[in-house]
């Protein structure tokens, strides 16, 4: 019996979605998810970074402990052999497929996607994935380029697809082979998009037109950052289009024009994206699992649309560190579901007009290393223990908690941190804190700020986020032992989120209450 798990993890996806009250995006599809789901608007990454984010959102564990804040260490090898989700589920009779970008590929996988351990079949890599990089974008010379912004005739592309079509089609092709097996699945599918290059249909441009687009109402770096929590942006720099106009490092902006351009084309994206997931979840209704699935959807970490003067991931920003997280439990966040309902009937970005609110809402601070626990309990598998202080010892715990006590299935009531007190006896603790790191190699920055290798790890900024404030201390640490000096902070940030939503008045030097 049991639930199977559709788990879809996108790339780079900041909640810039019509569920979570972006006024410009059109994303349908997965607002009509979030209409039957419990979604939390205030989820966090533990770092902002594909790699270290995924190994821990899998693990369950935090950067700390799977020692992972690069692209190169397997934690398997570097820290501890722990249990991922799928392997627990794997373990438990699942069915476990993965299918485009789950695991990050490389050492940090094992260069297998973490197989056999995690997954029953060898994990599906879309061919069209090789040639992302690529130079496929063509510039107004008429000349190919390996461009930050990339819209494309997909008929031109290399196989006449993108990497996020052949995805899709594997995930359904793999969803008509489970209809005949009889056997409960936990099928990942991790989307690219929107993850530079932005590289989708150019048909997706027509949605936003480039005079609806506004830049960041911060575009600038704020006075008081302190300039090791500045992220150089190194990887967009080094797109044709991007270098072409010789910005200065690290501080200079980007043209107006070009900073709109992005903005466009992420957005463009994820309504590509969208697309994706509807034809997706169509699919699931189409085979009849609709009623006996569960659906989460996150993303590994946002992305940067010019805040701050910054683009990309890699900051504690909220914008860098704040991803979207939906659940879909058939019969708790809807009411039973009959095999014959279409709870997810297609939706054309193109025409379809109109949001909905998300099932549920929940404004509590969580973060992703709670994914574990609250997919085990929501498929009614034993929950897996918190670690102990120090697990590197243990193959089975996790530093998460599970987020189901929050599911509160009142018609589409948001759950306040604060003045409710009908859920307090239900998730019981303390006022809920997310955490996140970065580390860097100087107190400047520098060409490897964004992604430095182990080695080259001098600080690390590590974050609190709770309802009412982040607050981020840079203190020193030692790559060999793994250890942070809090005792020797280099800088530090406090920003105070009723006056300061966006993050752009630091006042840590200018408060007394230090902790």
């Amino acid at each position: 019996d049991g639930m199977n798990v559709l788990f879809i993890i996108v790339d780079d996806l900041r909640p810039v979605l019509g569920c979570y009250g972006d006024k410009l995006v059109k994303s349908p599809n997965i607002d009509q998810l979030a209409s039957q789901s419990m979604m939390f608007s205030n989820a966090f990454a533990q770092q902002a970074v594909c790699a270290p984010s995924r190994v821990s959102f899998l693990t369950g564990r935090r950067p700390d402990t799977t020692r992972l804040y690069d692209f190169y260490s397997y934690w398997r090898v570097h820290a501890g052999n722990y249990s991922t989700i799928p392997q627990y589920f794997k373990e438990n009779g699942y069915v476990t497929l993965s299918v485009g970008k789950v695991f990050h590929p490389g050492v940090s996988s094992n260069y297998s996607d973490d197989y056999p351990y995690s997954w029953s079949n060898p994990p599906f890599h879309p061919s069209a994935e090789k040639h992302e990089n690529d130079k496929t974008c063509r510039g107004k010379d008429g000349k190919l380029y390996a461009n930050l912004v990339c819209p494309v005739d997909v008929t031109e592309m290399p196989g006449g697809t993108l990497p996020d079509i052949q995805s899709t089609e594997e995930a359904i092709r793999l969803l008509k082979v489970m209809k005949t097996k009889r056997q409960k699945f936990f099928l990942a599918v991790g989307y690219h998009k929107p993850h530079i290059p932005l590289r989708y249909p150019q048909e997706f441009l027509k949605l936003y037109p480039l005079e609806s687009i506004t830049l960041a109402p911060d575009p600038w770096v704020p006075k008081k950052l302190p300039s090791v929590a500045y992220n150089p942006w190194t990887d967009v720099r080094q797109r044709d289009d991007v270098k072409a106009l010789n910005v200065s490092f690290p501080y200079g902006a980007l043209p107006d024009d070009f900073q709109q351009q992005i903005r466009q084309s992420y957005y463009a994206a994820v309504s590509y994206l969208d697309m994706q997931i509807g034809l997706l979840l169509n699919a699931l209704d189409n085979v009849g699992f609709s009623n006996n699935t569960i659906v989460v959807f996150t993303a590994d970490h946002g992305w940067s649309l010019g805040e701050h003067g910054e683009w990309a991931k890699y900051s504690n920003f909220d914008v860098a560190t704040r991803v979207p997280l939906m659940f879909y439990v058939p019969g708790m966040t809807t009411s039973p579901v009959s095999q014959q309902a279409r709870v997810f009937p297609y939706l054309d970005p193109f025409s379809h007009i109109g949001g909905s609110a998300p099932q549920g809402q929940s404004e509590k601070v969580v973060e992703l290393v709670s994914l574990f626990p609250t997919l085990a309990e929501l498929a009614g598998l034993q929950v897996p223990p918190a670690c102990p202080e120090t697990s590197f010892g243990v193959e089975l715990c996790t530093e998460g908690t599970s987020l189901v006590c929050y599911f509160n299935m009142s018609e589409g009531k948001v759950e306040k941190g604060k003045e409710g007190c009908e859920d307090t006896d239900r998730c019981v603790g303390d006022e809920p804190v997310a955490f996140s790191q970065y580390p860097r190699p100087a107190d400047t920055p520098q060409w490897n700020s964004d992604k430095p290798r182990l080695k080259d790890i001098r600080i690390m900024g590590y974050s609190m986020r709770t309802t009412d404030y982040r607050y981020t201390v840079w203190v020193q640490f030692d790559p060999n032992n793994f250890s942070a000096k809090f005792e020797d902070v280099h800088a530090g940030e406090l920003y105070m989120m009723e006056n300061d939503p966006n993050q752009d008045y630091n006042i840590y030097n200018s408060t007394s209450h230090r902790w």
